[in-house]
């Protein structure tokens, strides 16, 4: 991918990819705030699961205070609506265990420096108990407000974040489906795994599938690597992405449909109308990887620091919250919302904001023509794990 001044390296490395990608900021009609309806309604339907890895967290005195941790946290409530999730529960077991008292808590949101830490600043409420009056009992019933500490981390959860020992749990959803880089091999020209004429790997040829899977293997080695060092004995970590059923990894299945199918065709309208080269084209690539129940169990296992206490294939439905579903326009919208929430970006990077309007005006043309096929056939599966430390 490259800007439009031609610099054709600027989101291969992971150094220079880790410093543009994010979510769409702000608060407008694209941004992530206003278009992750449905990672919220995925992450709710996960609660139970959620609550059941937070069961095998051990308890420590309640002296020691009890960190929580989001890993791509992004810009929107989602992220605030789980911690507080997670401090309710961690709460209420340790007053069932009989402990004098509760806690002091923190939470870190952690996502890469170009996440839009202002506008999920922005969205906490404010801490109870700032005078250092009353008791965490009473900042935890207080409504309107916090009862955790916060912080933000910037960085890549590709590499260390906390220090040793410090974090009791970690979360991690829909995060770790984006890559550290579009793999080099996928990048070049003179390569088998070049991936030409497509912006995707959906459809694309095997070897350049399984250079983004090696890309895959790779970061997801590192992500627990670092993690089984900043985890505190007797912590657990809850984990959802992006998934497949199949073992072919050129079919990435809800991915696929998001990313290789109108997303596709719009960039090939660009192509075909003059507004864009077809190397342009051919210089862009999402670095989003769906792994299969397989890829991911391999890797944990190999990693041999954390015990699988839950490993599943959850269909998480549609990404495309519409009001009225009937509505062919409000569905195309949609899905342009959706693409350019999480691929903006990038785009934008790649050919300009102006192009950036003409593709995602392309994207929601050809959804709304598709409307009906889209809502129907347009499903997300996530991998959702439970890890504790061994």
């Amino acid at each position: 991918m490259a800007p439009p001044s031609g610099d054709s390296n600027v989101v291969v490395s992971s150094k220079k990819l880790e410093r543009l990608l994010s979510m769409k900021g702000g608060k407008d009609e694209a941004s992530y705030a206003n278009n992750s309806q449905a990672q919220a309604k995925h992450a709710r339907s996960m609660l139970h699961l959620l609550k059941e890895t937070l069961d095998g967290v051990e308890l420590n005195m309640p002296e020691t205070p009890f960190v929580v941790a989001d890993l791509g946290c992004s810009s929107g409530n989602n992220t605030i609506f789980i911690v507080n999730v997670i401090i309710e529960h961690i709460t209420k077991r340790y007053e069932a265990s009989g402990y004098s008292g509760v806690p002091e808590f923190s939470a870190f949101f952690a996502d890469l420096p170009s996440n839009d830490f202002n506008t999920l600043f922005q969205l906490l409420p404010p801490l109870a108990n700032q005078g250092g009056l009353g008791s965490m009992e009473e900042c935890l019933a207080s409504t309107g407000h916090r009862s955790f500490f916060a912080a933000g981390v910037p960085g890549s959860f590709y590499r260390r974040l906390f220090p040793a020992r410090s974090v009791d749990v970690f979360y991690s959803a829909f995060s770790l489906h984006w890559l550290s880089q579009v793999p080099d091999m996928v990048m070049d020209k003179s390569s088998m795994a070049y991936n030409k004429g497509k912006i995707f790997i959906h459809g694309a040829n095997k070897i350049t599938a399984n250079a983004y899977k090696k890309q895959f293997q790779t970061d997801l080695a590192g992500f627990l690597k670092m993690r089984s060092k900043e985890m505190k004995k007797g912590g657990s970590m809850f984990i959802a992405l992006l998934g497949r059923t199949s073992e072919d990894p050129t079919d990435q299945g809800g991915a696929g449909l998001l990313f290789g199918t109108h997303f596709q065709d719009a960039w090939d309208d660009l192509v075909q109308e003059g507004l864009i080269t077809s190397e342009k084209r051919d210089d862009f690539n999402i670095p989003v990887y769906a792994p299969s129940l397989l890829d991911f169990k391999e890797m944990v296992e190999a990693n041999g620091s954390f015990s699988i206490k839950k490993l599943e294939v959850f269909q998480g439905g549609s990404p495309l919250v519409v009001s009225r579903p009937d509505d062919a326009v409000e569905v195309g919208r949609a899905l342009a919302n959706s693409c350019r929430s999480v691929s903006g970006v990038l785009v934008d990077a790649h050919i300009g904001d102006k192009l950036g309007n003409e593709l995602f005006l392309r994207v929601a043309n050809r959804a709304t023509y598709k409307a009906e096929e889209m809502l129907e056939n347009l499903q997300f599966f996530h991998i959702v794990a439970s890890l504790s430390l061994k």
